[in-house]
């Protein structure tokens, strides 16, 4: 065998991949995505270009056409809870504080309907026929005057130049802050200014407004409420007043009923009088007591202090012990009878009755003292008792009074906590300060912000893009044309054996003649594909075919014979193809006996056969053209000649009839061990080729696989490396 090139040998190390990513179902791995997608980008690049250039022209034309803008910006800070004045609650307290859907409703406030409209009427909008001739919209100021300031009319303009502020109203959050800025764009940058900060100030004074509404219908429907209450309250002490009357009963206010803050708890005449009598009667009992304890202790028979503690028998006792001792002085040096000592006698005598009448005088005292002190205790209980009893009996007449006055008291308090309350709101109401202050105020623009060239440059590059990926997209779905490699495993399912690079010389076969031919050497890598494709090497028997011809077909087929006959083998090439036979011209040979005659019945095999000229080649030519060629092909004559050919020859290569429009390629096909399918890139469509694959299948043939020839490596898409040559 020849020498093969490295370029050769990295070819079929591809084509071995491709054996080896065969599915269950026999047939080539399937492409990956992205592989895919960079075949389909190379194979459409132009489209892909394309696209881009014209979405880059697209928007460089916009743009130029397009009207200039200028936007203005107003940035407002939103605070969370406007500062207070006075420590007075607001109506309108806002629920989410601290909460983002505080902030969100904030910014829904600011691109509400009402604000535009309100913006509008403020900058005089509505009635400049300039602003809308500005906006396409001069259609409204057509007609007489006097109906264009009709009403309607302007309501209609109003309606619809809030419309357009909208439209070129932008609100955009500070991330991360309490910050927003207005933007307004239009055409005239003056406009743009005057918009954003009217803008501004008017949602500051729609705030101050919806705040001091809301102030407003509360006090409204206070005093409602208050002018309820008090007619309520009217009604509620007549009642009790009235009852109180009736009944005769009487109360007096209580500290609280007397400092303003209710009635309920007053209290009445004969409470006032049980009171006073009942502390009377505890002084009473506490006076009986100590009366009777101080006359007990007089009882005593010994000194009681009650007569201690008198001065007078205190006195008595002091002269009556200094008498005595004068007595007891003069007993020691006299006798009883002396007249000094019976005077002292007499004196102590005296002094003891004194003493005793006293002590009588004292006691007597006492007695009436605890008995005046049982007397008036008894009156004091006597008239508590009389007073529990009409206590008892203005208790049970008061209680419908008090149920008459806890209503009143009830409606008192409600009548006074709104009032009060709604003095609160008419302070607050008018002193509460906003929570919404401009930051940076609104500036003039000196410089366009829209149309933005690069920005429509990138935007109209994407959608020429998007426009070329999808053109090229539909245009790789219509096209059904084999255009390089990869499409024989994606869109036929076959393996390749090898790709054969189109050739400038007219005659391929003059190509083949030369060592260092790339045609050479692309049949070489399919040959040593072949050696590989099955366990006992390249088949014996081997058919090539193709869909239709000028295919390549019998090139193929000259070439791999004359490989194999260079590896030292001994090849016999039939042509089969007796329609329009074509190997006797390629080797110089006459056309007057060959497989037609064999076919036909003759036994005279080695007729047919002639020399190539080439060592271990041997041609059978196809012999002169049938009346009806598929008949000779019918039956066991061709498997016959194969086998018979077969105990000669080291391998049999059969050129065959295409597929498309005959029936001789299945019965040739069907004779062999093996089938090789020839596919022309660039030149034919994949449906009719699973047209051709179908009927081979049907006859249940073995394929081994498929050549693409007349590839042009410069034309396919990048990546796959399946050019030819040494670099030269």
């Amino acid at each position: 065998m020849d020498t093969v090139s490295p370029h050769m040998l990295g070819l079929t190390a591809g084509n071995l991949s491709l054996f080896a990513g065969k599915d269950d179902n026999g047939r080539g791995a399937r492409v990956p995505a992205l592989r895919r997608l960079l075949r389909m980008a190379s194979r459409r690049r132009w489209v892909l270009i394309g696209g881009l250039a014209a979405g880059i022209l697209f928007g460089i034309l916009v743009t130029l056409l397009m009207t200039p803008h200028y936007s203005s910006t107003v940035r407002l800070q939103i605070s969370r809870e406007a500062a207070r004045v006075v420590d007075i609650d607001s109506v309108d307290r806002d629920t989410s504080i601290g909460d983002q859907e505080f902030y969100q409703t904030q910014y829904g406030l600011l691109q509400t309907k009402v604000l535009a409209e309100r913006v509008a009427r403020e900058l005089g909008l509505v009635d400049d026929p300039a602003f809308f001739a500005m906006f396409g919209r001069d259609d409204l100021f057509d007609g007489p005057r006097s109906e264009q300031m009709r009403n309607s009319n302007r309501e209609k303009r109003t309606e619809i130049a809030g419309r357009i502020l909208l439209g070129h109203v932008g609100v955009a959050p500070v991330r991360g802050s309490s910050l927003v800025d207005v933007t307004a764009m239009t055409p005239d940058p003056l406009l743009s200014q005057r918009i954003a900060e009217a803008w501004g100030q008017n949602f500051i004074e729609r705030t101050i407004e919806r705040r001091f509404e809301a102030s407003s219908y509360a006090r409204d429907f206070l005093e409602r409420r208050l002018e309820q209450l008090r007619q309520k309250l009217e009604q509620s002490e007549r009642a009790a007043v009235g009852y109180a009357s009736r009944q005769g009963i009487i109360t007096l206010p209580s500290p609280a009923n007397e400092a303003g803050q209710g009635t309920t708890g007053g209290r009445s005449l004969i409470t006032d009088d049980l009171t006073a009598l009942n502390a009377a009667l505890a002084t009473a009992t506490a006076e009986r007591i100590q009366a009777q304890s101080r006359l007990g202790d007089a009882r005593r028979p010994d000194a009681s202090s009650e007569a201690l503690g008198n001065d007078a028998i205190a006195q008595l006792r002091q002269k009556r012990a200094e008498a005595a001792a004068e007595y007891a002085k003069l007993m020691v040096q006299f006798e009883p009878g002396y007249p000094p000592a019976r005077a002292l006698e007499s004196q102590v005598a005296a002094l003891d009755a004194a003493i005793g009448r006293e002590e009588n005088r004292v006691r007597t005292s006492l007695q009436q003292t605890y008995r005046s002190a049982v007397a008036r205790e008894q009156a004091l209980l006597s008239r508590v008792n009389g007073l529990k009893g009409s206590l008892t009996d203005l208790r049970n007449r008061s209680i419908q009074y008090n149920i008459f006055q806890r209503d009143a008291d009830t409606n008192r308090e409600l009548y006074s906590a709104l009032l009060q309350r709604y003095k609160e709101i008419g302070v607050a109401g008018g002193i509460e300060k906003n929570n919404v202050a401009v930051v940076d105020p609104a500036k003039l623009p000196d410089r366009p912000s829209k149309p933005n060239l690069f920005v429509n440059l990138i935007l109209s590059m994407l959608a020429g893009g998007v426009l070329g990926i999808a053109g090229a997209a539909v245009l790789e779905q219509i096209d059904e044309g084999i255009a390089d490699p990869a499409d024989l495993e994606e869109k036929l399912g076959l393996p390749l054996l090898g790709t054969v690079p189109r050739v400038k010389s007219d005659d391929p076969l003059d190509a083949l003649q030369d060592p260092k031919s790339l045609l050479l050497e692309a049949y070489l890598a399919v040959q040593a594909n072949l050696e590989l494709s099955t366990a006992h090497g390249t088949p014996r028997s081997l058919a090539v075919t193709s869909t239709r011809a000028k295919e390549g077909k019998s090139t193929t087929t000259v070439a791999l014979a004359q490989s194999l006959a260079r590896a030292r083998r001994k090849v016999v090439l039939i042509d089969a193809d007796m329609r329009s036979p074509s190997v006797h011209t390629a080797f110089g040979l006459t056309n007057d006996f060959g497989v037609s005659n064999v076919l036909a019945g003759s036994d005279d095999l080695d007729r047919g056969l002639h020399p190539s000229g080439r060592e271990g080649l041997t041609i059978m030519t196809a012999g002169p053209q049938p009346p009806n060629a598929g008949d000779l092909l019918t039956g066991e004559r061709l498997p016959m000649l194969i086998e018979r050919l077969q105990q000669s020859f080291d391998h049999v290569i059969v050129d065959s009839p295409p597929v498309i429009g005959l029936a001789d390629a299945p019965l040739v096909a069907a004779a062999v061990d093996s089938v090789i399918f020839v596919v022309e890139a660039r030149s034919i469509q994949a449906g009719m080729v699973r047209i051709a694959l179908g009927r081979l299948q049907a006859a249940q043939v073995n394929l081994l696989g498929a050549i693409l020839t007349k590839f042009e490596a410069r034309r396919a898409h990048l990546g796959y490396g399946y050019d030819y040559g040494y670099g030269r």
